[in-house]
């Protein structure tokens, strides 16, 4: 008799995609602001409050990862998202008026990419 090993997603997959979504948005925002198709004068705050809202959902996303079931799926999609916790701890001391802001806010892209690929893929549950 073989025994067929069920492949399940990271319970933890949600808040992978919530992470990613505070970051495009505020991506996104970022990248308007810049380009002068949004004036952000008046509600600067808002890109203030998705930089936060990306690292608290990161932040939970990690702690959710380590703790999730099944463990291997959801360890590795914590393991991968967990780098983009340097250049989002950087942004605010390194000068937000310079070309080095968007490219430290992008060097968390991949991290946060590869976190919600990896909480999405099923894995085999050993036991």
């Amino acid at each position: 008799m073989t025994w067929r090993r069920r492949r399940r997603r990271s319970t933890a997959a949600p808040l992978f995609v919530v992470a990613a979504s505070a970051y495009g948005a505020n991506a996104a925002l970022g990248t308007a602001v810049a380009a002068k198709v949004i004036d952000t004068r008046n509600f600067r705050w808002v890109h203030h409050a998705l930089y936060i809202a990306t690292c608290a959902t990161c932040g939970l996303a990690v702690a959710a990862g380590l703790w999730a079931r099944p463990r291997r799926a959801s360890r590795r999609a914590a393991l991968a998202l967990l780098p983009a916790a340097a250049p989002l701890a950087a942004i605010p001391y390194l000068g937000t008026h310079s070309a080095r802001h968007p490219l430290v806010a992008l060097a968390a892209a991949p991290f946060i990419v590869a976190g919600v690929v990896c909480s999405r893929v099923p894995s085999a549950d050993r036991k």
